[in-house]
C-alpha cells in the first residue's frame, strides 16, 4: 500500500494561541479553569469556546450545531494556532456528516484530543490527510496533578524529530521485531464502532496504537477479532497497546497479554503494550498521529518507538 502524504499543522511552542473546545461531553468547570490555567502558565494564549462549558441537552456540551460551530470557528479563526480539547465523552460522531473539508484543508491546525475524538481523528486523517494528536486534554490531564508528560509534548509540538520512547514511558514487548509505517489509531471501541459506516478507520501502512477504558481481556479479543474480520488489520505493520490499568487489575495482565496475542492470530509483526498514552492514571504522553515512527523490539529489554520526523511545520 502507498502511504499517504499527510499535512503538518504549525508548531505549538509558548506563546500560540489554543482555543478549547468540547466536541463531546460536559466537562467540569473547575477542572477546565485548572486545565486553562496550566496551559497559561506553560505560555499559551488560551480562547474558550462559546459552548465549552455548556452542559446538555443529555451529556452534550451544547447542541450538535453548537458543538460544530465551535471546531469550525476554531479553523476559521486566523488568531487560533491550535485546538484542543476538554474531555472526551460522547459525542464527536454526530459531527462527521456535517464538517467543513473545504474550511479545514484550507486552515490545516493541531488537534489535540483523545478517547471519543478517536472518531474525529480518524477523519481527519480519512477525509484532510492532516496530522493530529492523541494528547492531553484540558479537564482531563491538564486539569489534574501530574496529569501531563512535558517532555513529549513539547517535542511534538515544538518540532523535534529522532525522539524516542521507551522502558520508562511503559513500553513492554509482546511479541519481537521491527516495523516502520505511520502511526495512527486511538480508542480500540471508537475505531470498531466506525466499521461498516463511511467513516471506517483506514489503517493500511500503519503502526497501529490501540487503547480504551474498562475493557476487559475477553473483550480486546473480541475487539480484535472484529478489526481482522474486517480486514482493517492486513496491512498494519506493527501494534502497540496503552496501558491498561484502567482495564484490568495487575492480577489480570497476565490473561490480558494471552488474550491480546490470540485476537493478533497470525499476525507477524511487532507487538507492544504499556504505553501511557490515552486513558491512564499518571502523567498522559502525546503522540502525533500521521507520523512515520520505528517500532523496534528486537530487543526484548529495550523496546523503542521513534518518531521519524517531525509532526509540526516551522
Amino acid at each position: 500500500m502507498t502511504t499517504r502524504a499527510f499535512t503538518k499543522p504549525a508548531a505549538l511552542r509558548p506563546g500560540a494561541t489554543l482555543a478549547v473546545i468540547s466536541p463531546a461531553s460536559t466537562p467540569k468547570r473547575e477542572l477546565v479553569e485548572r486545565g486553562v490555567a496550566e496551559l497559561e502558565a506553560l505560555g499559551y494564549n488560551v480562547k474558550l469556546g462559546n459552548s465549552a462549558l455548556a452542559s446538555g441537552p443529555l451529556y452534550y456540551a451544547g447542541t450538535l450545531a453548537e458543538r460544530l460551530k465551535d471546531l469550525h470557528d476554531a479553523f476559521a479563526d486566523r488568531s487560533v494556532d491550535g485546538i484542543i480539547c476538554t474531555r472526551g465523552g460522547w459525542g464527536s460522531a454526530e459531527l462527521l456528516p456535517h464538517l467543513d473539508l473545504a474550511l479545514i484543508r484550507a486552515n490545516p491546525k493541531a488537534f489535540v484530543g483523545y478517547s471519543d475524538h478517536t472518531t474525529l481523528h480518524s477523519w481527519f486523517q480519512n477525509e484532510a490527510s492532516l496530522t493530529s494528536f492523541y494528547a492531553p486534554m484540558v479537564a482531563s490531564d491538564f486539569g489534574r496533578e501530574d496529569g501531563v508528560d512535558l517532555s513529549s509534548w513539547r517535542n511534538t509540538f515544538g518540532g523535534e524529530s529522532g525522539w524516542s520512547l521507551g522502558t520508562t514511558d511503559g513500553l513492554r514487548v509482546l511479541q519481537p521485531g521491527t516495523a516502520e509505517g505511520k502511526l495512527l489509531g486511538g480508542c480500540i471501541s471508537i475505531l470498531a464502532a466506525g466499521l461498516g459506516t463511511p467513516y471506517a478507520p483506514q489503517l493500511g501502512g500503519s503502526v497501529l496504537f490501540l487503547e480504551d477504558i474498562g475493557t476487559k481481556p475477553y473483550q480486546w479479543d473480541r475487539t480484535l477479532l472484529h478489526l481482522r474480520y474486517a480486514g482493517r488489520l492486513e496491512d498494519v505493520r506493527g501494534v502497540i497497546f496503552g496501558d491498561m490499568e484502567q482495564c484490568v487489575s495487575a492480577e489480570e495482565q497476565n490473561i490480558l497479554d494471552r488474550a491480546i496475542l490470540h485476537g493478533l492470530h497470525g499476525f507477524k509483526g511487532p507487538v507492544a503494550i504499556g504505553l501511557r498514552c490515552g486513558h491512564i492514571f499518571g502523567p498522559n504522553l502525546t503522540l502525533p498521529l500521521g507520523v512515520e515512527v520505528r517500532l523496534d523490539l528486537a530487543d526484548i529489554a529495550r523496546p523503542r518507538l521513534t518518531f521519524l520526523e517531525a509532526a509540526v511545520s516551522g
